[in-house]
């Protein structure tokens, strides 16, 4: 038994330098550590020696076979090193990285801005239901809003009392679920996606970006909201801009205006060498509608109208995109135009 043994471990010295994959570990464990291996084959012989020898051989193979076992993992480890390493220096593949959208860019740019006068972003829900999107807005039963031509209307499982679940089509119904949640006073930012069952054209889609603003307090005014959208326009656009409020009707706000910006191409200069493009020669731009919440509005959400004032504004990101950069299809935005994208 002994030369059976020397023999085996010079056997096994011989086939481990030649190892060089996985498949040779695996055969060098079948050969030597197997059922049929050499070594169980010599193990099967210790019963037939005297018991002296018996205790002998049987604590000599186990040596060798935990020698053996030992030595086939280390291989096996630097194996699986040696086929992990990787030289850090050497020069990798141009990876081709894409960019931020334009619209999200300039919404993050506009959050930002809000941000930064104490409004907290809080983004909403798209699926909504009559309650939220209409009711608590204090539009009445008989808008025109609420017909299906102007409503994405789904077939969904839905609260009855709260009416039947849509796709949002303005993101005021995030100022109705917040105002619920939260108590005064609060100034948040709401932007998100909305839906519109519009004719695609060069001014409008069935699906764009808006952001809600609004803030409640107990001594909270028109003059307020008219500084924080000042603020808002010459920080985005330039300093050199004015805002001009007309009167107009919201069912959410009362009083309610229309907002426009003094032409960012023009300049309302009165003596221009050609017609501006832009604002028709009239010097302003329409960029969003505001005003003060209604209490109606207040009261649905569980808040005090006669101790809590609020106001509010929602703004198209597609819109004020659109006059930052000339833009003037806002189907570019979608159509994933490389040409068009990489120009921001």
């Amino acid at each position: 038994m002994q030369e059976q043994l020397k023999k085996l471990e010079e056997e096994f010295n011989q086939d481990c330098c030649s190892i060089s994959s996985e498949e040779d570990i695996q055969e060098l464990k079948v050969k030597y550590l197997g059922r049929k291996s050499l070594l169980s084959s010599l193990f099967s012989q210790i019963p037939n020696l005297s018991n002296e020898e018996k205790g002998l051989w049987g604590m000599n193979l186990n040596k060798f076979k935990l020698r053996i076992a030992s030595i086939i993992e280390e291989k096996a480890r630097k194996l699986k090193a040696k086929d992990s390493d990787f030289d850090l220096t050497f020069p990798s593949a141009k990876v081709d990285t894409g960019s931020v959208h334009v619209l999200s860019s300039v919404n993050q740019a506009i959050c930002s801005i809000f941000e930064g006068l104490g409004f907290v972003t809080l983004e909403g829900k798209e699926i909504e239901d009559e309650w939220h999107n209409f009711t608590a807005l204090n539009f009445p039963d008989d808008h025109p809003s609420r017909d299906s031509f102007d409503t994405f209307y789904l077939d969904i499982q839905q609260d009855k009392d709260k009416g039947k679940s849509l796709l949002r089509c303005h993101t005021s119904p995030s100022q109705i679920r917040i105002m619920q949640q939260y108590k005064p006073p609060m100034a948040v930012i709401s932007p998100g996606r909305v839906y519109r069952p519009d004719e695609v054209d060069a001014t409008h889609s069935f699906m764009f970006h808006q952001i809600e603003g609004f803030a409640v307090s107990q001594n909270i005014s028109f003059a307020d909201l008219k500084g924080v959208l000042l603020r808002f326009a010459q920080e985005f656009f330039s300093p050199d801009v004015n805002l001009r409020f007309r009167p107009h009707f919201f069912p959410f706000t009362e009083p309610s205006a229309e907002v426009d910006l003094s032409c960012i191409i023009c300049g309302q200069k009165k003596e221009k060498e050609k017609k501006c493009s832009i604002c028709k020669d009239k010097g302003w731009l329409e960029i969003l509608g505001c005003g003060m919440i209604h209490p109606n509005v207040l009261s649905a959400c569980g808040i005090d109208p006669k101790k809590y004032k609020g106001f509010a504004f929602g703004m198209g990101v597609e819109r004020i995109a659109m006059l930052k950069y000339r833009i003037n299809d806002i189907r570019l935005f979608y159509e994933n135009d490389v040409r068009f994208l990489n120009q921001f």
